[in-house]
């Protein structure tokens, strides 16, 4: 239930944004000084999370504790996740920047997306 419940949270409470106002993020670096020591949230769900340099994620949705960890393959935002005790399986993620909102794309790009404020 929690699974769905984050699904939810991640897909459909994304901010909206023109699609053509996002440009790809296609190396390490460049995601790092997005996201390093910044809290990326999702207000509408209670999404807060940190993207850590040392390859951690930590964070929380709707009450529950978020922790993963994370790597960069070839262009993609790999991770995996711990939600509450429910297993978020590894998956790569297209990462692409607006200038105040990021947004992962699951499946390489292919399947849904969520947005979040860097702040």
């Amino acid at each position: 239930m929690k699974r769905l419940i984050l699904a939810i949270a991640l897909t459909l409470g994304a901010a909206p944004a023109a699609a053509d106002s996002y440009v790809p993020v296609s190396d390490q670096a460049t995601f790092l000084s997005l996201v390093d020591g910044k809290l990326l949230r999702n207000r509408l769900y209670g999404v807060r999370l940190n993207v850590l340099n040392n390859g951690q994620i930590q964070g929380s949705a709707i009450g529950w504790d978020i922790s993963g960890t994370w790597s960069w393959e070839d262009g993609y935002f790999c991770r995996e996740m711990d939600w509450g005790g429910e297993a978020i399986p590894y998956n790569c993620q297209l990462v692409e920047w607006d200038g105040s909102l990021i947004r992962f794309t699951v499946d390489r790009g292919a399947g849904d997306s969520a947005s979040f404020r860097v702040q």
